[in-house]
């Protein structure tokens, strides 16, 4: 999966005239990288745009149904389906060129290792 360092996609529902669902995330840390995880069962990762931009991550995507249901035909309407999107401030300096995105079993995650400045250095004394 690609990840995109300046804009989005020219999908049509990329549009910001198009009504998106809010996409829910964990985000933590994980040794050296920042985590960015989210449940996106039954999108494609054709279907998912990602892009970071400073200390922004962007993700959004579409969940395409696959069957047309008439409104008269419904007793129960909970899924989401359509667009949707999330961006994130990043709560620490990343490293955006090593960021990797993986889609696994409709979880999404995204992995950036984190800079590290300020990192104590040791120094050893010869004698």
């Amino acid at each position: 999966m690609e990840l995109n360092s300046t804009s989005f996609g020219t999908q049509e529902w990329f549009s910001p005239m198009v009504e998106e669902g809010q996409l829910s995330v964990d985000v933590f840390r994980d040794r050296e990288d920042l985590v960015v995880r989210s449940t996106v069962a039954g999108v494609k990762p054709e279907d998912v745009d990602i892009s970071m931009h400073g200390d922004l991550l962007t993700i959004r995507g579409k969940r395409r149904s696959e069957r047309e249901v008439e409104e008269h035909q419904w007793f129960y309407r909970e899924c989401y389906w359509g667009s949707f999107s999330r961006t994130i401030v990043l709560p620490y300096e990343v490293q955006t060129d090593r960021a990797k995105a993986s889609l696994k079993n409709g979880v999404l995650e995204v992995r950036i290792p984190i800079r590290e400045f300020g990192k104590r250095l040791e120094v050893t004394w010869g004698e």
